[in-house]
């Protein structure tokens, strides 16, 4: 298991519960959250983090709205946050070590109710699959974890009441934390564990583009 790990957006929801089950394995774990003064989206906040065995790149918000500063927020939280933080590991991680982020089944699908929360998701599983074979060139593992609904802080009260009236079930964030370590543990990379109520976590399929004629 892992010594050492960072978590980002570990203050609450599917980052809080990751910390609690790295922390009941005996790892070290650096929490970092907006709310204790760490912003993901700002390069020069990572300048100050080392490195880890394990890096969750969690962080994240829904809901943009209309206006253009939602949409920056949700690209730096989602997606800057994310890219920065891979860039961090990729120079202070050791061979060995492995990096989940945090996307969504609205990275495999979409998601009309927020189409640019869709957009981040479909950025974040892009880039891991793109920045596999680079970071396996370290002996770096990367993959992303993208969970249907879950109760925690990011599900507004308009988002859960679409939820319900779909009759969709929102999974408990421990469910998510459990999926997430098997992710980190796993041995593939470049992978998108699909995370959903009652079932084990699965890697997702994707199918090839058809080629040339």
């Amino acid at each position: 298991m892992f010594r050492s790990a960072v978590v980002t957006g570990g203050a609450s929801g599917i980052g809080a519960a990751v910390v609690r089950a790295l922390e009941e394995k005996g790892a070290s774990v650096q929490s970092l959250d907006l709310t204790t003064g760490f912003d993901v989206s700002d390069p020069n906040a990572w300048e100050d983090v080392d490195g880890v065995d394990f890096a969750f790149l969690n962080a994240g918000v829904g809901s943009s709205g209309d206006d253009l500063a939602g949409y920056r927020r949700m690209l730096g939280a989602n997606v800057d946050g994310v890219v920065f933080g891979v860039r961090r590991m990729e120079q202070t991680m050791a061979s060995g070590g492995s990096i989940v982020a945090t996307a969504s089944l609205a990275g495999l699908m979409p998601m009309p109710a927020d189409p640019i929360y869709t957009l981040t998701k479909h950025a974040v599983v892009g880039y891991v699959r793109a920045m596999a074979p680079h970071l396996a060139e370290r002996g770096i593992r990367i993959n992303a974890i993208c969970p249907g609904f879950v109760d925690t802080p990011i599900v507004t009260p308009e988002l859960r009441e679409w939820i319900a009236s779909e009759e969709y079930a929102l999974m408990e964030p421990e469910q998510v934390a459990e999926a997430v370590l098997v992710a980190a543990r796993s041995e593939d990379t470049g992978q998108a564990w699909v995370v959903q109520p009652g079932r084990e976590p699965l890697r997702y399929e994707f199918r090839g583009v058809p080629g040339p004629r």
